[in-house]
């Protein structure tokens, strides 16, 4: 939401209660956690919602899953839910994606799929029968999800990697789904088979070895490159998995 409101205010091009061209900012945060701002391009034909913008943009710098999307309005006007024609490319596009909308009791994120109950997507080929699997989070409907930048995709399925280090990202024992955020999505059906907590400083080479890489040293690098404010001073989860015989692309 703050990033969607700082990108409008700075870009508006109305005053308080005035009419403009360029009147709501909007943020997407992809599969991997990087955002992507834009703002609306206001036309009588129809010019695209700034939460649109936002989309294409994210598609732009090679976002392809998305998270969750907000729109906010100039000066101060606060979250504003998505238009009829947004909700539509919501559930044909990203049918899992959380939006963030407006209620009484302040803002809440809900499935964009629950924003038209009972929708049709529509494809290239025309328009789908209803299929309620394709509306199923798939945060919640089948084994946790363990995301991965697809540049581990190999060295998992080599075992060459068994480790992953995560901070402030909780794993839990037993059936997981290690998820490669290329396009298409790779899924990996796998077991975590532990989980040790300790802070950043005492990672081992050890550790580093099960990541594919030589000493703790590079481990922490690499670390810095995920999460960039991390201190020697944290506690992260070093997580142990070992993937199944069943692959898939979802």
């Amino acid at each position: 939401m703050e990033l969607a409101r700082r990108t409008i205010d700075a870009h508006t091009d109305a005053g308080p209660d005035e009419d403009g061209i360029h009147t709501m900012g909007a943020a997407v945060m992809a599969a991997d956690y990087r955002m992507f701002a834009g703002v609306n391009l206001y036309h009588f034909t129809g010019g695209p919602c700034a939460e649109l913008v936002a989309l294409g943009a994210a598609r732009g710098q090679g976002a392809r899953q998305m998270r969750c999307i907000v729109a906010v309005g100039n000066h101060g006007r606060g979250v504003i839910g998505p238009c009829g024609r947004d909700r539509q490319v919501f559930v044909d596009y990203y049918p899992t994606m959380r939006v963030i909308v407006p209620t009484p009791a302040g803002p809440r994120s809900v499935l964009a799929a629950d924003l038209m109950p009972l929708a049709q997507r529509w494809n290239p080929e025309g328009m789908n029968g209803l299929d309620p699997s394709l509306y199923q989070d798939p945060e919640t409907a089948g084994p946790p999800i363990i995301r991965f930048n697809p540049r581990y995709l190999e060295d998992v399925r080599s075992g060459a990697k068994t480790k992953t280090t995560r901070f402030r990202d909780p794993a839990q024992l037993g059936p997981a789904r290690l998820v490669f955020e290329s396009d298409p999505e790779v899924v990996l059906s796998a077991e975590v088979t532990g989980i040790r907590h300790c802070l950043v400083s005492d990672l081992t080479n050890q550790d580093a070895q099960a990541e594919g890489l030589t000493t703790a040293t590079e481990l922490r690098a690499g670390l810095k490159g995920h999460y960039p404010d991390l201190a020697g001073t944290d506690e992260v989860d070093v997580i142990t998995f070992q993937i199944n015989d069943e692959t898939g692309t979802a």
